[in-house]
């Protein structure tokens, strides 16, 4: 596995338990539609929550929620509605991001709630 890829998929394991600790339910990780994906789907009272989780080792090249462009949101935004057709859900959605600095130190996690749309 390339350095990169580690770094994500290391990310996301941070936020799956960062959510639980929380009190999230974890639904579903790295959900697929076509071309589509959706990190982590989880629930959090009445509501469905879409997380994007963007990690880096530094922010040398900015803050990894900057990398969450518009073509992500409107993939994402995409994704969801494929899984709301799917589950056939009725529930409030919303869409966070889950940001990760993990450098050679204790990983900073920055949960943006209600993020967009």
């Amino acid at each position: 596995m390339s350095k990169h890829n580690e770094i994500g998929t290391n990310g996301e394991l941070l936020a799956v338990n960062f959510l639980k600790n929380k009190g999230f339910s974890v639904l579903e990780t790295n959900w697929r539609s076509g071309k589509k994906e959706i990190d982590i789907i989880a629930e959090s009272g009445d509501c469905i929550v879409f997380i994007e989780v963007k990690t880096r080792s530094s922010s040398l090249f900015g803050y990894p929620e900057e990398a969450v462009t518009a073509q992500k949101k409107a993939l994402l935004k995409a994704a969801a509605e494929d899984y709301f057709e799917q589950k056939a859900c009725t529930k409030p959605i919303r869409f966070d991001i889950i940001s990760i600095l993990q450098g050679n130190h204790t990983p900073e996690i920055m949960h943006i709630e209600d993020a967009f749309f």
